[in-house]
């Protein structure tokens, strides 16, 4: 796994009143969640109809919700709890001494 630094701290990050951020790093877009303590990294957009997940909602059982259709997506593995069967992109987060990471797979968008 290869790791992208995305902030010193998470306090710095773009959070809007629903706990999203939407930032770009190494080239790429991703939607940050801040949800019970834990932040995720999943793809910015819906696969259904490319709402901006920063203008959605994250619902209390942990899934960001898209904002044109309410299709809802679990943050933990991307699944699609609504039913519709889509597959969001989803990446770990990891919270260092010295700044916040989003893991990157080998090969994934130019990172071996």
């Amino acid at each position: 796994m290869n790791w992208i630094k995305i902030a010193e701290s998470p306090d710095e990050l773009p959070w809007n009143d629903r706990n999203l951020a939407e930032i770009e790093a190494a080239g790429r877009s991703f939607c940050l969640a801040r949800h019970e303590g834990i932040i995720y990294a999943v793809a910015p957009k819906c696969p259904h109809a490319s709402g901006h997940f920063v203008h959605g909602t994250i619902d209390a059982r942990g899934n960001v919700v898209c904002p044109l259709h309410r299709y809802k997506f679990c943050l933990a593995n991307g699944r699609n709890v609504s039913g519709e069967g889509y597959y969001l992109k989803h990446w770990p987060v990891e919270q260092r001494p010295d700044g916040l990471y989003v893991g990157m797979p080998p090969g994934f968008a130019g990172f071996d």
